[in-house]
Protein backbone atom coordinates (compact mmCIF):
# COMPACT_ATOMS: atom_id res chain seq x y z
CA UNK A 1 0.00 0.00 0.00
CA UNK A 2 1.77 3.05 -1.27
CA UNK A 3 -0.52 5.91 -0.09
CA UNK A 4 -2.19 6.72 3.17
CA UNK A 5 -5.96 6.45 3.24
CA UNK A 6 -8.62 7.85 5.57
CA UNK A 7 -11.26 5.97 7.54
CA UNK A 8 -13.78 6.66 4.75
CA UNK A 9 -11.68 5.05 2.01
CA UNK A 10 -10.63 8.34 0.40
CA UNK A 11 -7.07 9.66 0.12
CA UNK A 12 -5.92 11.70 3.10
CA UNK A 13 -5.07 14.61 0.79
CA UNK A 14 -8.63 14.84 -0.58
CA UNK A 15 -10.19 18.16 0.61
CA UNK A 16 -13.22 18.17 -1.68
CA UNK A 17 -15.56 17.95 1.35
CA UNK A 18 -14.58 21.43 2.46
CA UNK A 19 -16.72 24.40 1.55
CA UNK A 20 -15.45 26.37 -1.41
CA UNK A 21 -15.89 30.12 -1.75
CA UNK A 22 -16.50 32.10 -4.91
CA UNK A 23 -13.91 34.82 -4.50
CA UNK A 24 -15.10 36.75 -7.53
CA UNK A 25 -18.67 36.92 -6.21
CA UNK A 26 -17.52 38.23 -2.82
CA UNK A 27 -15.26 40.76 -4.47
CA UNK A 28 -18.19 42.03 -6.56
CA UNK A 29 -20.36 42.39 -3.44
CA UNK A 30 -17.60 44.32 -1.68
CA UNK A 31 -17.22 46.64 -4.69
CA UNK A 32 -20.97 47.36 -4.81
CA UNK A 33 -21.08 48.05 -1.09
CA UNK A 34 -18.07 50.35 -1.30
CA UNK A 35 -19.62 52.32 -4.17
CA UNK A 36 -22.93 52.66 -2.28
CA UNK A 37 -21.14 53.93 0.82
CA UNK A 38 -19.13 56.39 -1.27
CA UNK A 39 -22.28 57.73 -2.95
CA UNK A 40 -24.07 58.05 0.39
CA UNK A 41 -21.11 59.92 1.89
CA UNK A 42 -21.10 62.27 -1.11
CA UNK A 43 -24.84 62.89 -0.79
CA UNK A 44 -24.49 63.59 2.92
CA UNK A 45 -21.67 66.05 2.27
CA UNK A 46 -23.63 67.87 -0.43
CA UNK A 47 -26.70 68.06 1.84
CA UNK A 48 -24.57 69.47 4.63
CA UNK A 49 -23.10 72.13 2.33
CA UNK A 50 -26.61 73.09 1.23
CA UNK A 51 -27.76 73.39 4.85
CA UNK A 52 -30.21 70.49 4.49
CA UNK A 53 -30.66 67.22 6.30
CA UNK A 54 -29.79 64.01 4.50
CA UNK A 55 -32.49 61.39 3.98
CA UNK A 56 -32.17 57.98 2.46
CA UNK A 57 -33.20 58.15 -1.22
CA UNK A 58 -36.46 56.52 -2.25
CA UNK A 59 -36.33 53.23 -4.11
CA UNK A 60 -39.97 53.08 -5.23
CA UNK A 61 -40.89 50.23 -2.90
CA UNK A 62 -41.90 52.46 0.00
CA UNK A 63 -45.43 52.68 1.38
CA UNK A 64 -47.33 55.70 2.59
CA UNK A 65 -47.15 56.62 6.24
CA UNK A 66 -50.05 55.42 8.38
CA UNK A 67 -51.22 56.20 11.87
CA UNK A 68 -49.61 54.24 14.68
CA UNK A 69 -51.84 51.38 15.79
CA UNK A 70 -50.14 50.52 19.10
CA UNK A 71 -49.36 52.67 22.10
CA UNK A 72 -45.71 53.39 22.83
CA UNK A 73 -44.54 51.62 25.98
CA UNK A 74 -41.91 54.01 27.31
CA UNK A 75 -41.64 52.22 30.68
CA UNK A 76 -40.87 48.74 29.32
CA UNK A 77 -37.19 48.90 30.35
CA UNK A 78 -37.72 50.45 33.79
CA UNK A 79 -36.02 48.34 36.45
CA UNK A 80 -34.26 46.11 33.91
CA UNK A 81 -30.54 45.44 33.50
CA UNK A 82 -29.05 45.87 30.03
CA UNK A 83 -25.70 44.58 28.74
CA UNK A 84 -24.08 47.13 26.42
CA UNK A 85 -20.69 47.25 24.68
CA UNK A 86 -17.80 48.90 26.46
CA UNK A 87 -17.66 51.83 24.01
CA UNK A 88 -21.39 52.55 24.05
CA UNK A 89 -21.17 55.36 26.59
CA UNK A 90 -20.75 58.18 24.08
CA UNK A 91 -22.64 59.08 20.93
CA UNK A 92 -25.82 57.73 19.45
CA UNK A 93 -24.46 55.29 16.88
CA UNK A 94 -24.81 51.63 17.84
CA UNK A 95 -26.59 49.82 20.64
CA UNK A 96 -26.25 51.33 24.08
CA UNK A 97 -28.11 51.95 27.30
CA UNK A 98 -31.42 53.63 26.50
CA UNK A 99 -33.98 53.48 23.69
CA UNK A 100 -32.42 51.60 20.77
CA UNK A 101 -33.70 51.80 17.18
CA UNK A 102 -32.74 48.68 15.23
CA UNK A 103 -33.71 50.16 11.85
CA UNK A 104 -31.46 53.22 12.23
CA UNK A 105 -28.87 51.68 14.62
CA UNK A 106 -29.18 54.62 17.01
CA UNK A 107 -29.58 54.85 20.78
CA UNK A 108 -31.38 57.68 22.59
CA UNK A 109 -31.00 58.45 26.28
CA UNK A 110 -34.46 59.84 27.02
CA UNK A 111 -38.01 59.25 25.82
CA UNK A 112 -38.42 62.71 24.27
CA UNK A 113 -35.57 62.14 21.81
CA UNK A 114 -36.90 58.64 21.14
CA UNK A 115 -40.41 59.85 20.25
CA UNK A 116 -39.01 62.63 18.08
CA UNK A 117 -36.84 60.11 16.23
CA UNK A 118 -39.57 57.59 15.44
CA UNK A 119 -41.66 60.45 14.04
CA UNK A 120 -38.78 61.85 11.98
CA UNK A 121 -38.29 61.44 8.25
CA UNK A 122 -35.01 59.61 8.88
CA UNK A 123 -36.78 56.80 10.72
CA UNK A 124 -39.71 56.69 8.29
CA UNK A 125 -37.36 56.28 5.33
CA UNK A 126 -35.46 53.56 7.20
CA UNK A 127 -38.63 51.50 7.79
CA UNK A 128 -39.75 51.88 4.17
CA UNK A 129 -42.28 54.72 4.37
CA UNK A 130 -42.39 57.84 2.27
CA UNK A 131 -43.50 60.19 5.02
CA UNK A 132 -46.56 61.17 2.99
CA UNK A 133 -50.03 60.53 4.34
CA UNK A 134 -52.81 59.25 2.10
CA UNK A 135 -55.74 61.62 1.79
CA UNK A 136 -58.68 59.96 3.50
CA UNK A 137 -62.08 59.76 1.86
CA UNK A 138 -65.44 59.99 3.59
CA UNK A 139 -65.70 56.20 3.62
CA UNK A 140 -62.27 55.90 5.25
CA UNK A 141 -63.28 58.39 7.94
CA UNK A 142 -66.50 56.51 8.71
CA UNK A 143 -64.65 53.19 8.89
CA UNK A 144 -62.04 54.70 11.17
CA UNK A 145 -64.70 56.20 13.46
CA UNK A 146 -66.44 52.79 13.67
CA UNK A 147 -63.16 51.10 14.59
CA UNK A 148 -62.38 53.62 17.31
CA UNK A 149 -65.94 53.40 18.68
CA UNK A 150 -65.81 49.61 18.80
CA UNK A 151 -62.44 49.69 20.59
CA UNK A 152 -63.77 52.18 23.15
CA UNK A 153 -66.81 49.99 23.78
CA UNK A 154 -64.60 46.93 24.33
CA UNK A 155 -62.42 48.86 26.78
CA UNK A 156 -65.55 50.08 28.56
CA UNK A 157 -66.93 46.54 28.86
CA UNK A 158 -63.62 45.28 30.18
CA UNK A 159 -63.45 48.16 32.65
CA UNK A 160 -67.02 47.48 33.81
CA UNK A 161 -66.24 43.81 34.42
CA UNK A 162 -63.08 44.70 36.27
CA UNK A 163 -64.86 47.34 38.36
CA UNK A 164 -67.63 44.89 39.26
CA UNK A 165 -65.11 42.31 40.39
CA UNK A 166 -63.25 44.89 42.44
CA UNK A 167 -66.49 46.01 44.10
CA UNK A 168 -67.35 42.43 44.99
CA UNK A 169 -63.90 41.87 46.47
CA UNK A 170 -64.19 45.12 48.44
CA UNK A 171 -67.61 44.09 49.77
CA UNK A 172 -66.22 40.75 50.95
CA UNK A 173 -63.34 42.51 52.71
CA UNK A 174 -65.77 44.92 54.43
CA UNK A 175 -67.88 42.01 55.64
CA UNK A 176 -64.81 40.28 57.07
CA UNK A 177 -63.73 43.47 58.83
CA UNK A 178 -67.21 44.00 60.31
CA UNK A 179 -67.34 40.38 61.52
CA UNK A 180 -63.90 40.71 63.13
CA UNK A 181 -64.95 43.94 64.93
CA UNK A 182 -68.21 42.29 66.14
CA UNK A 183 -66.33 39.29 67.56
CA UNK A 184 -63.85 41.60 69.30
CA UNK A 185 -66.68 43.64 70.87
CA UNK A 186 -68.34 40.46 72.14
CA UNK A 187 -65.07 39.24 73.65
CA UNK A 188 -64.52 42.59 75.40
CA UNK A 189 -68.08 42.57 76.74
CA UNK A 190 -67.72 39.00 78.03
CA UNK A 191 -64.40 39.83 79.70
CA UNK A 192 -65.77 42.94 81.43
CA UNK A 193 -68.87 41.04 82.52
CA UNK A 194 -66.71 38.29 83.99
CA UNK A 195 -64.62 40.86 85.89
CA UNK A 196 -67.74 42.53 87.34
CA UNK A 197 -69.19 39.19 88.39
CA UNK A 198 -65.92 38.24 90.09
CA UNK A 199 -65.87 41.50 92.07
CA UNK A 200 -69.50 41.09 93.12
CA UNK A 201 -68.79 37.50 94.19
CA UNK A 202 -65.89 38.61 96.40
CA UNK A 203 -68.01 41.31 98.08
CA UNK A 204 -70.85 38.88 98.74
CA UNK A 205 -68.53 36.29 100.30
CA UNK A 206 -66.44 38.66 102.50
CA UNK A 207 -68.76 41.63 103.04
CA UNK A 208 -68.10 45.32 102.52
CA UNK A 209 -64.80 45.25 104.49
CA UNK A 210 -63.03 43.21 101.85
CA UNK A 211 -59.89 44.83 100.47
CA UNK A 212 -59.82 45.17 96.72
CA UNK A 213 -56.41 45.39 95.10
CA UNK A 214 -55.38 49.01 94.65
CA UNK A 215 -58.36 50.44 96.54
CA UNK A 216 -56.54 51.26 99.87
CA UNK A 217 -53.00 51.89 98.63
CA UNK A 218 -53.15 55.60 99.52
CA UNK A 219 -54.32 54.91 103.09
CA UNK A 220 -51.60 52.33 103.62
CA UNK A 221 -48.92 54.76 102.45
CA UNK A 222 -50.18 57.53 104.79
CA UNK A 223 -50.21 55.10 107.72
CA UNK A 224 -46.63 54.02 107.00
CA UNK A 225 -45.53 57.69 107.04
CA UNK A 226 -47.29 58.33 110.35
CA UNK A 227 -49.97 60.55 108.91
CA UNK A 228 -53.36 59.93 110.44
CA UNK A 229 -55.21 62.57 108.50
CA UNK A 230 -55.19 66.09 107.19
CA UNK A 231 -56.49 68.65 109.66
CA UNK A 232 -55.79 72.29 110.65
CA UNK A 233 -53.50 73.74 113.30
CA UNK A 234 -55.60 76.89 113.72
CA UNK A 235 -56.85 77.35 117.26
CA UNK A 236 -60.46 78.05 117.78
Amino acid sequence: MTGKGSAYGTPATDTSFRRSYDLDSYAEKARVRTEAEREEAKARYEAKLAGKKYYKPLTGDETQTQARRNMLDLSANVGKTMLVPAGAGTGKRGRGAGFYCEDCDLTFKDNIQWVEHINSMQHLRAIGETGEVKKASAEDVRRRVDEVWERLQEEKRAMTTTLKERLEIREEEDQKEREARRIKRQEDMMRKKAEREEKEKVKVEYGDDVRIEGEHDEDDMMAAMGITGFGTSKKK
